[in-house]
């Protein structure tokens, strides 16, 4: 199973916070992020987008459907986002679309078995690939990728 999880890209202030939108600095991590998911993504992709306005706008500038989940949003757990997900017995690939420290939480389960959370940069992306080796189930990170670089 692979497992992309993409923090939404720069927001404005204000309240609520569900209703934040994206600045047009957001604007650019999420066009050029969707440029790179272009070329890498997997072809079958189930897309996980929080409710919020922020990460409906990231995922909207790549253009592919995807479903609200309130299980990936303001008030996700890192269980929440997992099992949503189908972490790690659906198969295949899934997207989501989230927030810190939820998504920073998620990568420190599955890098060190520790929910403290990494700190993930605002339209950064970070794949999770799960493997057999030898009998063993493995996470890899197979990469992060900071939009503000590509």
């Amino acid at each position: 199973m692979d497992l992309l999880l993409w923090r939404h890209a720069d927001a404005g202030e204000g309240s609520p916070d569900h209703a934040r939108t994206l600045t047009p600095r957001g604007l650019k991590q999420s066009q050029r992020m969707a440029h790179w998911l272009d070329a890498h993504a997997p072809a079958e992709l189930r897309i996980l987008v929080s409710p919020a306005t922020r990460t409906r706008q990231t995922a909207e500038a790549w253009g592919h459907s995807y479903e609200i989940s309130p299980a990936v949003g303001l008030d996700a757990t890192p269980q929440s986002l997992l099992d949503a997900a189908g972490w790690p017995d659906v198969g295949g690939a899934v997207l989501v679309v989230g927030h810190q420290p939820t998504l920073g939480q998620v990568a420190s389960i599955l890098l060190r078995d520790d929910d403290s959370a990494l700190s993930f940069k605002k339209g950064a992306l970070w794949w999770f690939q799960l493997r057999e080796r030898e009998g063993e189930l493995q996470t890899v990170l197979k990469t992060v990728i900071n939009a503000d670089l590509i």
